[in-house]
Parts: structure tokens; sequence; C-alpha cells
């Protein structure tokens, strides 16, 4: 085993993450922090963190370096990432493919490339061309001609149906001899040329048609033949060509394409010549491509000896049933193949395989052979009958027969099934993730062998047998390729991890990467070789050479096959130069390069150095897919003589593409691109005067811009505390005034009147609201606002001002200075509902009849001559005390004033007497008025009302002890007063606090949408503006410092109104900057909606100042204006009020109030522009940028644009693509090239004309939320932000998305130049639409798949966006599309309440703890320390295996560091078996016992990740 390297840490920028904005978040793990294993013993844990801290200092220039290190070419850094990633082979089309193309356009040509270089996408990629020219002829009325794609296999024709189904979204159909072609008529050949444009079928198939005239090869456009190194004298192939190809004239031949591996399928001493032979059979030449060496395959061979085996012999067995059938002559040859398996695999497998030779369904076969026989022959039937006699007897013998336990020994196997034993034991002796082939050269060997390891395989060996689909002989059981298919998936999936196959799995069949194929029996040609071989292509991967010891044979075999492959390999790199497609990058002289020097640094950049230079600016961008490698791409095209080259970046590059300047050799043009590009990110600032990408020094001083605001910083802001409508016109008495009546609604627990208040100007109406008096009692404030005004004389203010000051005398005991004409505004009793009219007589009689507390003639209110029923249902006052009020309700006869006070009053300091206890005078006083109290004055019964104020909240714990602790009390009247209101106005009059401070709260509310021009409703204003805890707006937490009875806070309206702001910001990007590339869309978008611009824009505004921050106080609702003369309070001048405010709540506020003006006029039957009118001007008013001027919804539509691929003439591909998709959703577009942008991949070229769908992905992200979220608000209106959040994130995860594009059939539409997507789609699809059948019907299956190749999630997005666009701005199309496709799934939101996502971490436990066997590792992250003191602070994070380093990232915080650091590892671990991991870190870990389920019976525990939301 080759000694491999521990994987190097890496500095990698961050990526942009903005959960509220929707910046680059595909790494949707990146925020969870996680820890591998439970805490270790102190010591071994400051062992390890020295450890780890000696190993960061070792590495800190490595660690501290700003770029990607190392690479010097800009292909170098695929090969570190193909290394790592089975699941990705070339990430865009190459050079030599895009030269392949290029040449199949123009001529027939054979491929011939490596396995896993790419062939099918050349195909894909010729395929979609010859099919867009076809359009365009049958649009101009020219004969309709077919693409065929040929194949050799049955099985291959749903494999490859399959494939170019994913990636065409033409309609193509599949035939083959299984479906009963051979008897088709013409008819049945028109009806499927009717309704399709590629047939993928068996080259027989075709050939049949032909034959019969059903079709002629004039009729064909495209001729594809799938491993064209077939084609021989006799083969279907090349009938094919000769029999009809070569008899039409050239003009109407059609285009000829092959592929393979290698042109030569047989040992031949002449290559050379048998390639010249293809060639000539096909009318074509042979295109290649010496692969560079990141694209080869790279599997260590080995040769792995065994013993010869034993002669064939005869087994008690084999002799039993000679003895008793022998002489069957149908069975002769099975009693041939049971003796020679002796030889071959072993006594046991000869014996077991009479099982097989004897199934049912090859008896059958025995009998159908022996009645056909002798059918005919009257003689012999009673012989068959006797024959058939035996043969049931021979089956039920076997059937019975009890064969011996199988065991690992010479005595049932032969010594190459035991080294094959050994082979794979060392490799699956525990849990892991590898996957093998064995390659066996018959049928039913390859049954045997799957048969004798599932029994003695072990638990972690999971066999499957993977045969071909043809008839089947005595023995075979006849595979389908259904049957094919699930074996590989299951495969795929990890179910089986071992697959015994026949030559069916060297070429054709998709069958994932593996890292351990095994030639049990070796092959008989040198592609069968190669083919085998190709299979492993896993990192770590071995392929071994099974030969026997001392068989010269053999060795002769090997030595032939690798020296033929050396050959071929020669010969390729031999053929003439326009037959080899070179990568183009060969040393030219410098002078033929362009420069550039900086004049500061004098930093030169040449054509050559730009390659890397732009290479590391790639490695510094976010990656925006998993399943694509990022690298700069390069495209071309011809200019006559020369060449042109466009380097395209990855998807997210503030700079996108650029052409660079024609030149006569490639590699010259393709460094011409580079360097054109590299100016470009100069002239932008991009990379430095050093070169340098500054791209990773931008990203951080813009990462997570909406939570730059930490809720935790703030400052102290001033905080309005009274309305101005209080203030307007104070110190003028008024001619006129109106009335707002407060009434209750339910019971306040006694009568009560409703009041009013008497304003200068009208007020609005108030929604209602709770108030808690008691546990159950929840009675309602209802306020009515009467808008005509009432007329006003200044007696009756004066009347107005002295009710208001008696009021807040008697009950508040506050006495204030009459001055009406200052007086704020003027309390007045009112009649009860529905008139509500000003009570005047209770006016009047308050005004007249005012008391004093006392008087020189000591008046208290009560006299000997005052009769009881003059102080019953009285509202008693304790002049002496300002807390101490009563409710009377009648005298009690049965007490006298000396009684002793009653169990249960509230206790006092004096409690001797019921008199006693009703004087709250102090002890000298006390004693002065002893003598004027009379003994014998009546009792009265009261009740004492609770003193609590703020009514608006719930009451707490000790309050409610209070509450429910009340009962009546017994107090004299002589040394009370008895005021003059009403028991039924005192009653309201202690609602009135309450009342009052939220009504002031609704007026300021108010007062801020008044100051943008906005108009909702109070409520609305009310919820937009209140912060009711310290850490309003950060959901995942526990409020701190709640403040109760505020109401609604504002965070489902900053929720909503975050949504929208993203998407009106991402409208008028779209509108207002169309030739911005999506980065500069996100990065303008993000500087208008980031919470630091909103903070400074409400700074301006000094909108903190309506922020209601503070609950009822009982020191703030008093009227201002009026001077305070006797009370707390009296005399001072009341400071200007403060509160301290979050710089990130003041920015919350500025979302909220987009929301409310969102949710005030938004409708959930219809929508129409103006409805959305008051919320876009919010954002304008709160953005407040160039880019976003609109104060209405119809300005987006006026400000657009349309860009200049629109106004090119309109293709018949496009208007057919609109007809295909029209089936898929029921739009009609209006201009069908919305829909090809919306389905092009960032991978193609600009010479397409038509850009990329990512602006439009951009757009519909946002629009996708919109409706999304307000789907959400309004059917979950109790639901919390952070509930809202969790599963809006389901609605739009990529997941999902990438599941509801498979059904609605998008993928099939989507046009791009990515292998490796090609092969992913492919398998998503395939597992998508599985999920979804086995479901039964469950919506939820989506949540059971892997991750989408991002491209499925970003069509649906962009095809949402086309919509908008198209429908002009329309957002009905946006709702329909909802409605129709996403609302479905998403009914009941219960069954999300726990969807997350698979994280980076737990699988890395699972792969060390369990599949490796290792206890010792852990999860480290520290503070990187800074070379440059000016740098910003990042964290190292490393997973630790036996104080050995195997992965570490750097980022901006220990959170991203963890997982990516996870990652890392996993990209070096997985894939690798047990024994050379030990070896690569020398552990020694005991290893755990697993149970059957899985689980570990150790103390290992498991991660708590927590929930990716």
């Amino acid at each position: 085993m080759e000694k491999t390297s521990l994987m190097p840490a890496e500095t990698e920028p961050s990526r942009l993450q903005d959960s509220g904005v929707g910046w680059y978040s595909d790494d949707e793990d990146s925020d969870l922090d996680a820890n591998l294993l439970p805490p270790e013993p102190p010591a071994k844990s400051a062992a390890r963190t020295a450890v780890f801290s000696d190993w960061i200092a070792s590495e800190i220039e490595t660690l501290s370096k700003e770029r990607v290190k190392g690479q010097t070419e800009d292909l170098q850094s695929i090969e570190a990432l193909l290394s790592r990633q089975d699941n990705v082979k070339i990430t865009d089309p190459r050079d030599y493919q895009l030269e392949l193309f290029e040449r199949a356009k123009k001529e027939n040509t054979i491929a011939v490339l490596d396995t896993g270089a790419g062939k099918t996408l050349i195909a894909v990629l010729l395929l979609r061309h010859v099919l867009d020219q076809e359009i365009e002829d049958r649009a101009t009325g020219k004969a309709r001609r077919y693409a065929f794609f040929l194949v050799n296999q049955t099985t291959l024709v749903f494999q490859q149906h399959s494939v170019l189904k994913c990636n065409l979204d033409h309609k193509i159909e599949r035939v083959c001899g299984s479906m009963g072609a051979a008897l088709w008529t013409k008819d049945t050949w028109e009806k499927l040329l009717k309704k399709a444009m590629v047939i993928v079928c068996t080259a027989e198939v075709l050939h049949q048609c032909l034959v019969h005239s059903y079709l002629t090869i004039e009729q064909i456009n495209l001729l594809i033949f799938d491993e064209a190194h077939h084609a021989k004298q006799g083969h279907v192939y090349a009938r094919i060509i000769r029999d009809f190809y070569a008899h039409e004239e050239k003009a109407k031949r059609p285009r000829v394409f092959g592929m393979t591996a290698s042109p030569v399928s047989a040992k031949v001493d002449d290559l050379a010549g048998a390639a010249r032979e293809l060639e000539q059979l096909l009318d074509s030449r042979i295109a290649t491509v010496t692969l560079s060496e990141e694209h080869r395959n790279k599997a260590k061979e080995h040769i792995c000896y065994y013993d010869r085996g034993p002669l064939p012999f005869e087994t008690p067995l084999w002799l039993s049933m000679f003895e008793k059938y022998g002489e069957m002559h149908e069975l002769k040859k099975l009693f041939n193949h049971t003796k020679a398996l002796t030889s071959t695999l072993g006594s046991w497998p000869s014996d077991f395989s009479w099982t097989l030779f004897l199934a049912e369904a090859a008896a059958k076969k025995i009998e159908g052979r022996l009645e056909k026989r002798n059918q005919n022959d009257k003689a012999a039937v009673q012989f068959t009958d006797d024959q058939l006699a035996l043969l049931e007897t021979a089956t039920e013998y076997i059937s019975t027969y009890e064969f011996e336990t199988l065991e690992p020994k010479p005595e049932h196997l032969t010594p190459k099934v035991l080294e094959l034993y050994h082979l794979l034991h060392d490799h699956f002796n525990s849990p892991t993730q590898g996957r093998c082939i064995v390659f066996v050269q018959t049928r039913m060997a390859t049954r045997l062998l799957t048969e004798i390891f599932s029994r003695i395989g072990g638990q972690y060996l999971k066999v499957a047998a993977l045969t071909g689909s043809n008839s089947a002989q005595e023995g075979d059981d006849s595979v389908t390729f259904r049957k094919q298919v699930q074996t590989l998936l299951s495969f795929r999936k990890g179910e089986t991890n071992c697959l015994f196959a026949t030559s069916v799995a060297e070429e054709g069949l998709d069958i994932p990467a593996c890292n351990l194929v095994i030639r049990f029996d070796l092959y008989d040609s040198m592609i069968r070789y190669v083919q085998s071989k190709g299979r492993a292509r896993h990192r770590n991967s071995k392929f071994y050479h099974m030969m026997e010891t001392g068989n010269i044979q053999q060795e002769r075999l090997v030595q032939g096959v690798l020296t033929d492959a050396r050959r071929m390999h020669a010969l390729c790199g031999d053929m003439p130069g326009d037959r080899i497609v070179t990568n183009g990058d060969e040393d030219l002289p410098k002078d033929f390069e362009d420069r550039h020097m900086e004049p500061s640094t004098k930093a030169t950049l040449t054509s050559h150095i730009a390659l890397a230079v732009l290479a590391h600016f790639v490695a510094s961008l976010p990656k925006s897919d998993t399943f694509v490698i990022q690298n700069p791409r390069y495209d071309y095209r011809r200019d006559g003589d020369k060449f042109v080259y466009e380097v395209i970046l990855p998807q997210g590059s503030p700079i996108e593409r650029c052409f660079g300047e024609p030149k006569k050799r490639k590699s010259l043009a393709k460094r011409s691109a580079a360097f054109q590009m590299c100016k470009k990110l100069r002239e932008e600032s991009l990379i430095d005067e050093n070169f340098v990408s500054c791209y990773q020094k931008i990203l951080p001083m813009m990462r997570n811009a909406k939570l730059a605001l930490p809720s935790k910083k703030g400052n102290t802001y001033e905080a309005l505390m009274k309305p101005t409508a209080w203030t307007e016109g104070s110190g003028i008495l008024p001619t006129e005034a109106y009335l707002t009546v407060i009434d209750i609604e339910g019971s306040l627990e006694r009568p009560h009147q409703p009041l009013g208040i008497l304003t200068r100007q009208p007020l609005p109406n108030f929604p209602k609201f709770p108030l808690f008096l008691t546990q159950g009692n929840v009675p309602f404030v209802a306020c009515k606002s009467v808008q005509t005004a009432i007329p006003c004389s200044p007696s009756f203010l004066s009347k107005a001002t002295k009710f208001s000051l008696v009021l807040l005398k008697d009950i508040f005991n506050k006495d204030y200075e009459e001055d009406v004409a200052k007086m704020p505004y003027w309390l007045v009793p009112v009649t009860f509902a529905p008139d509500y009219q000003v009570d005047s007589a209770t006016l009047d009689l308050i005004a007249t009849k005012k008391a004093e507390p006392r008087s020189a003639e000591h008046e208290y209110g009560w006299q000997r001559d005052t009769p009881d029923e003059a102080i019953a249902d009285k509202y008693i006052i304790d002049i002496w005390q300002g807390g101490r009020r009563f409710f009377s309700i009648k005298v009690d006869p049965t007490k006298c004033s000396g009684d002793p006070v009653p169990e249960g009053a509230p206790p006092t300091k004096y409690m001797d007497s019921i008199l006693e206890y009703s004087i709250s005078l102090w002890k000298k006083q006390r004693e002065l008025w002893a003598k004027v109290w009379d003994k014998k004055q009546p009792v009265l019964e009261c009740e004492q009302p609770q003193t609590r104020r703020n009514l608006l909240g719930k009451p707490q714990r000790d309050e409610i002890k209070q509450l429910q602790g009340l009962q009546r009390v017994y107090v004299c009247p002589q040394p009370l007063k008895i005021s003059v209101i009403s028991t039924k106005i005192a009653t309201m009059g202690y609602v009135f606090p309450a009342a009052i401070h939220r009504i002031e709260e609704y007026l300021i509310s108010l007062e801020a949408f008044d100051l943008l021009g906005l108009r909702v409703d109070t409520n609305l204003a009310l919820e937009a503006m209140t912060k009711d805890s310290d850490n309003s707006g950060d959901h995942q937490e526990e409020k701190i410092n709640f403040r109760a009875g505020m109401g609604n806070n504002y965070e489902r309206l900053e929720f909503i109104g975050d949504t929208f702001l993203k998407t009106a910001t991402s409208i008028s990007l779209h509108t207002q900057t169309p030739s911005d590339t999506e980065f500069f869309c996100h990065v303008n978008r993000m500087l208008m909606i980031c919470n630091n611009n909103l903070f400074e824009a409400a700074k301006d505004l000094k909108l903190y100042r309506f922020v209601r921050s503070q609950e009822f106080s009982r020191r703030t609702w008093y009227p201002p204006c009026i001077r305070l003369l006797v009370g707390k309070g009296a005399g001072k001048v009341e400071p200007p009020r403060e509160h301290h405010l979050g710089d990130k709540s003041v920015a919350d506020v500025c979302e909220a109030i987009i929301g409310a003006a969102f949710v005030q006029f938004n409708r959930l039957d219809a929508w129409a522009p103006a409805d959305w009118d008051a919320a876009v001007k919010a954002v304008t008013l709160l953005v407040r940028n160039e880019n976003h001027q609109m104060m209405k919804w119809d300005d987006y539509f006026e400000a657009y644009k349309e860009p200049e691929f629109m106004t090119f003439p309109l293709r018949y591909t496009e208007t057919d693509l609109a007809e295909k998709v029209y089936l898929e959703h029921p739009y009609k577009f209006n201009h069908p090239r919305h829909i090809r942008n919306a389905f092009n991949h960032p991978s193609l070229a600009s010479h397409d004309k038509v850009p990329s769908y990512q602006r439009l992905e951009f757009l519909g992200d946002s629009l996708l939320d919109m409706v999304c979220v307000s789907y959400l608000f309004y059917n979950y209106p109790m639901k919390d932000p952070q509930w809202l959040t969790e599963h809006k994130m389901a609605m739009v995860s990529n997941k999902f998305l990438g599941a509801l594009c498979v059904k609605i059939g998008f993928h099939r539409h989507l046009r791009h130049h990515h292998d490796a997507l090609q092969g992913q789609i492919g398998d998503f699809v395939i597992e998508a639409e599985e999920a979804e059948r086995v479901a039964n019907g469950a919506v939820d299956y989506w949540t059971t798949l892997t991750a989408p190749p991002k491209c499925l999630p970003d069509i649906v997005e962009s095809f949402i966006g086309a919509l908008f666009v198209d429908a002009k701005f329309d957002f009905t199309p946006v709702r329909d599309f909802f409605d129709r496709h996403i609302q479905p799934f998403f009914v009941d939101m219960k069954i999300y309440d726990t969807f997350a996502n698979n994280h980076p971490t737990t699988k890395l436990h699972h792969l060390l703890a369990i599949e490796l066997g290792c206890r010792d590792f852990k999860l480290m992250a520290q503070e990187l320390p800074q070379l440059n003191p000016l740098a910003v602070s990042k964290i190292v994070s490393g997973v630790m295996i036996h104080d050995k380093v195997a992965g570490s990232a750097v980022r901006e915080s220990s959170g991203y560091a963890k997982v990516a650091a996870s990652k890392k590892a996993l990209e070096l671990l997985e894939g690798m078996f047990r024994p050379e991991f030990r070896a690569m870190f020398g552990c020694d870990c005991v290893e755990e016992v697993v149970d059957s389920d899985g689980s570990t019976q150790g103390d290992a525990q498991k991660i708590d990740i927590g929930t990716a939301v």
C-alpha cells in the first residue's frame, strides 16, 4: 500500500450568508455547531489541545495566507477535487469535448475517449444542435428527419433513453426487440415517428425498419453508435452503413457519430490497420485526445496469485445423481458442468449448482425440449413421458437434499475462491462505505459466487449478482432490465456493496464508481480490461488481477493485454495532428504573450500567469453547487482561421464572462481570454495591485449584513411619551371638540358608566383590547370615535375640566391646577350605548356639588343625621391615605364601630376595632382627633378596589394571590370622604389609566406612519412599533426583560416586511440594472436591505422616538400640560423621557413598518397592483437608494426596459419549447424566449445569445419567498417568526424544489454544458420518482431524498421569475404557480415540524466510530493567530485523529470552520478501508461490538447537532 499523505489545511473565504436576504446559502449546515464525541478526561483534552496548538503554530504561515495555496495552473485544482469526490467526473465541457463536438458537427467522427472522459456529453451536445436545426427546418417546410441513438444491448436502450430524457427537452422514444418491434407495421412506425424526434434503440431494430422501408436513410439526420468498436463486417452496425447508408447520396446521408473507449475490440497485431478498418466501416474519422493526468484512471493495480485447483472430480452427490439419472440425455451437459465446477469453484458449489440447474424455470426448459424433440414420433412418446418422470424425481431429490454447512476451507472451496474470500474479508470485515465489483466469466459462476459469499462473507459484505438480460441457459435466471436497475440502485444506495458481475458490467451500464475491482476471471481482450478497470474510479481504488501461480498462459494474457493497452494509447498519441484534440496549453514563446504591469507594485501580468490568477480568484468564490467543481471554463469558436475563446466564471462571480482576442492558436486564444478577464477584475478592484483576489477581503465586510447590527449593541434615544395631539392647540379654548367613548364589553365585576374624552381633533377608531382583572375575567375596552364635532362653550369646558380634575383627585389622589385652556383632553361622563352622548346631568351635578376634603367646621361628608341610605352605594375616599378607596354597599346594623376587625381585611397598623381600622392617621394625629369620632356611627360594608394599574398585562403570580385574597371590608364613614362621583363612574375610572395609555400608544405609533406619509390601521401601527423585550427580533432566544401588556410585538410584521423588502428591491434591481450580473444584484440588494442601511434611515427620520419599548407605568399615564399641585411629582419639571434600543431593533422596526404597509392593503382573494403601493412607498422611504425610487407598484414595470436579446427574431425552437412547457404549467407566455432564458444554465456559451437563468433565478427566489411567506403568515396567524422561518425553509429548500422540478418535468428542458450534471440529474430523477412511487401519496416523500444538483431548484425559481416578467410584473401568475404546484405539498405543515438537514459532523462521527472503529478523535477549533495585526480574526478548525490533523479549514467563525473541517475529513476518509485507516493514523482502538440495528454497545454518544433551518 502506498503511503497516503494527510490532507493539508486550506484557507477558504467564508461564503456570504444572510438569512434575511437570501444570500448565498447553499451550505445549509454552515450555521450549525457540533462537537464530536462526549467530553473527554481533562488531561487528555489538555494534551490534545496542546498538540493542536503546536500544529497551528507549525502551519501558521500556510493557514494565514489569504489565497488558495499551491496551484500554478488552472486545471490543477480540478485534480484535488476529483480525488476527493467520487460523484464528480468532469465539471464542464473541456476543450477536447468542445473540439470533438465542433468536429462532429462538420464531419462524421468516432470519438475515442477513456471511460469516464465524457463521450455521452458530446453526444448530447450534438443531438441538441441537430434537433434545434431540425425544428428550424421543419418550420420552413422541410421534410421531417429523425435522430437515432443506437446501442448494442437491450439494457442500454433504457439507460441511454433515461440519460437523454434528463438532458433534452425534445420527445424521445425507446424501441427494442422485447417490445415486439420486429412485428411492427408501417403504421406503427409512422405513429412513433410522428411524436418523436429521437429514437433510442438497438441497432437491429433500425436495420429491420430500413429493410422494410418503413424509414429511409434520407429521413435520418443523425446516427449515434454507442460502443462503436463493435462495428465489424457482420455486425449490425456495419450492415446499416453498408446496406443503406453507403447507397444514399452523400448530401442526403445523416451525420455519423461513434463513441468508444478503444477502436479495437479484439487482439490484433496491426492496431493502426484495425483502426482504419473501423473508420471505413462507419465512414468516419477517428478523433481522440491525450487525457491529462488528472483525468486518467489512477486505480492501483495488483496481481493476486492463487494455487492451482484440483482436477475435476465426482462428489458423492454427483455419483448419486449419475447412478439414478446418468442415462438421461438431457442431463448429460449438466453432469459435465457440475463436475467441471469442482475444479473451478469447489465441491460445495458443484453440489449446490444442481439446485440452480434443476430449479423450476430451468426444469421447464428441459421439459420443453424433450416434448418438442419427440412430439411427432409416436413410438417415442412413452420414452418422453418416462424421461419427464425421471426429471421430476431428480428435481424432487435435489430439492430435499441436505447440503453441508458451507465453510471457507479447502474441502468445500478451491484455492481461487478461498483467495477471493481472504481478499474480500480484508476489505469488508467492518462497516464501510466501499463498493466492489468482482468480474466473473459465466452467469452460473456469478450466481454461485453470490450464493457462497452471502453465506460466508460476514455481516458487512452485502452481495448481489448482476448478469445480462438475454435469454438464459440451463440454471440461469432470466434477468430483466428492471432487475438489473434495481440491483444497481441497491448498489448505489449501499444496500449492497459487492457485485458479482458478468461482462454486462464492463460497458454501457451506469454503475457507481467503485474503490475495489477484482477480475476473478481474467479478460480475453484489451478493451474488456480497459472497460472493467474503468469501473475503479474512486479515490484509493484498487484493481486486482487474479492469476494462477505458475500459469504461463495467464501471465502472457495479462502482459499482452497491458502491452496492447499501452500500444493503443501510443496509437492515439501518434495519430496525425488533425485527429488529436489537445488541451492547448503547450509552452509558447514569450513574444506571443500579452503583458500588463501594475504601476504601483511593478507586478506583471502575462497571458500565461493570467490562467493561474484566474484559477485563484475562482477558488475564492462561494461555492454555489455542491455537485459542480468550480473552475474557470473556456469555450471557443472559430473566427475564420483564428480561434476566439470565452472564459466563463462560476455562478456567483462578480464578472461572469469575457472574450479574448482572436488568435491563430487555441492556446494563445485561451490565455488571451484569461488575460482580458483579469484586466476586467482589476478594473473592478476585484483583484488587487498584486493580482490577488480581493473577494475574500470584501466578503467578510459584507458577510451577514443583516446581522451586522447585533441586538446587544445600542444607544439611548429620545422616547415620545405623549402624542402630539395632546399639545396641539394647548392654551387656546376650542369652540368645538370631538368625543371618543371608552366603554367595556364584558364585566368589570361592578356596574360601570362609560367615559368619554373630548379632544381638539378627531381621534381615529381604535381596536378593542383586553383587560386582565382577575383569573378568567377578561373584558375588552371598546372605543368609539364620534367624527361629528360637539360645540363647546367656555362654561361647558369648565364643567368638563372640573369633572376631569375631580376624577383624578378622588380616584388617583392627584390634585391639578384648574386651567381650562391647557387641558390636553377633557374627561366627561357618557350615557350608555347605543346613543353615547355626554351625560350633561352628571356633569352639572359634579360641577355644582363638588365637595372639599374637609373644612373649618370639620365637615367630612357623614353627619349624625345622615340617613343610612345616603351612604350606601357610594365611592368612599380616605383623605389621609391616598391609596385607600372603598365602594360602599350598605350599612351593617349588626356591627358597631368598636367591634373587632372582621377576619380577612387587608392588614394595617391599627386593627383594634373597626373605627381604629378606618382611621389612617399616624399616632400624634390620632390622639388629636380621638375626641372627634362618634363612637355610635354606623359601620359600612364595603369593597376595597384593587390598586393594580397595569390591567393591560396578565396578573403576575404575586398579584394573582393578592387578588384572590381580597374580601369585603368594614369601615366607619366619619373619618372618610364621600366622593361626588358615582360608583359607576369610579369603576370606569379605575380602567381609564390602562385605556388612555393604550390610546396614547396607538396615537404615537400612528405619528410614525404619518411621518412617512403612510396610512395603516391603528392596531398595525402599534404592532409595528412595539418592542416588548430587550431581544425582540432574536427569534431563537428566550425573551429577556419581557414587558407584559404591550400587545403584539413587531416580530411577525418584521418577518413579512423583510420578505417584501427583499422582493421589492430584487424587482427594482432586475429592472434598473439590466447589465449587472447576479453577483452585483446580490451586492446591491444587500446594501439596500442590510440593517445598517435601515438603521441609518431610521436614525435620520428619528423613528426611534416612536418605538414603544416600555410597558404601562403608573407614573406616566397622567395628562400632560397641566400643573400638578398635590401628589408625587408636584412642583417638579418632568425631564425628557429616554429609552435604550439596540441598533438592530431600530432597523427591525423599519421592516415592521414595511410589513404593516403590506398587510394593510394586501388581499388574499385577488391581487391588484394598488394593493402593494403603500408597501412599495415604504421601501423607497426606508432604503433611500437610487436603485429603488418607486412609489407605487406600477413604477416597476414602467422602469423596465426589455433586454436586447428579447428583441431578436423568435426561433421555432422557442415556440416549440413553450408548447411543451404549457402542458406542464398552463400559462401561455407572451414571449416564449422568457422560457428559454429560464432554462439556460450558466455553463452555456455566450454565442447562444440568450443569457443564463441567473438573473431570473435571483428575481424568482424573492418572489417564491414572498408567496410562501404570505401563505404561512395568513394561514398560521398565531405562529411566531421562528416557526414561520423554519417552515418556510422547508417550502423553499433546494431538496423540495429539486423534487418539484422533477415532478413538473422542468429538468428535461435544462440546457447546460456540464458533464457532471448529466449524471447527477439522472440519478436524482430516478431517486425522486421512485420515492414518490413508494410513498403511496405521502406528500413529504421529498424529505427522504439526497440533495439535488442546485440547477434543479434554480430553474424552478427562474421559471417563476420568467412568469412574473412575462406577465408584466403581475403577481397573480406567481400565486397561481404556488397554488397549483407548491401548496398541495404543504396543506398540513405539522409533517414538516422536524425538517432538518443532514449534518457533516454526524456523518464523520459515524464513519470514524462505527465504520473505521476509532475512538480517539475530536473536532477542535481555535482562533488563528494573525501574522498581520490588521487582518480580520479567523478560526481554524481541525479533526484530530490520534493527534494527527485529518482535515482542517479556516473560516470567519467557529461554526463555519467546524463544518468545513468535517467535510474535508470526510473527503479524505470516505471509501477508505479499515486496514489502510489504521496504518495511516496508527489507530489501535478496541473494536466496538455493533448490534444488528447498527448501534454500538460501547459508550459512544450521538451528536446533538440541532435543526438546520
